[in-house]
């Protein structure tokens, strides 16, 4: 399972590379206005401040609803750096967009995506990646996690190489069941992945083996 980070903000990013498992980053423009990014230039500049941190895929995310916005904007995007992923609504003009893409060996990222017909469409249109908003589901009392096991079945059923980017993750357990159910790539807050080393069990063991290491010494 690939770690992705969800966030804008450069220093949590740096801390998720140090600690070894991040595997890339997502961000959008509501991430990037809430570190105070914002303006067309210093929104690309900080796409490519995020790509020279990480070594994996970075997925910026268009603001046009119309093709030809889309793929305006998406080209631009791709152009700043081999890592960035065009990150595209899942709309009419998505889809379309995202076959426009693909065609030219661009890749994309399919986002906003709350059922499995979506999905399907995604990877139809050649999408490197879906990404399903668990927690929003979670949020209107509809099952986040089901959806992630429906798309599993069906991207199993055909040979659908579209990764499953489970989006919107909240906490730590989103993480595991996610694992659990098969889902390709995570993406969330730093605090979740970190969740993720604790356990009290393991601080009492520590403490007493420093306890007893003392004791000899």
């Amino acid at each position: 399972m690939k770690f992705f980070i969800d966030t804008a903000n450069l220093a949590q990013i740096k801390e998720a590379q140090a600690l070894g498992v991040l595997d890339g980053v997502t961000t959008n423009p509501s991430l990037m206005a809430k570190e105070g990014i914002t303006g067309k230039d210093n929104i690309l500049k900080h796409y490519v401040a995020i790509c020279n941190i990480v070594d994996g895929d970075v997925s910026a995310e268009v603001i046009a609803t119309d093709f030809d916005g889309m793929v305006r904007e998406g080209e631009a995007l791709a152009d700043l750096h081999p890592q960035i992923v065009v990150k595209l609504p899942m709309i009419a003009d998505g889809i379309k967009a995202c076959k426009y893409f693909t065609d030219k060996g661009i890749r994309v990222n399919m986002t906003l995506v709350f059922s499995a017909g979506q999905a399907l469409l995604a990877a139809k249109a050649g999408a490197t990646y879906v990404s399903p908003f668990i927690g929003r589901l979670d949020d209107i009392s509809t099952d986040g996690l089901n959806l992630i096991t429906e798309i599993r079945l069906i991207y199993d059923n055909y040979g659908y190489e579209t990764e499953i980017l489970a989006a919107s993750v909240r906490h730590t357990m989103h993480i595991i069941d996610c694992a659990k159910l098969g889902a390709d790539v995570m993406t969330g807050p730093l605090s979740a992945i970190m969740g993720l080393l604790k356990h009290p069990l393991t601080d009492i063991g520590l403490a007493q083996f420093l306890a007893d290491y003392k004791k000899g010494n």
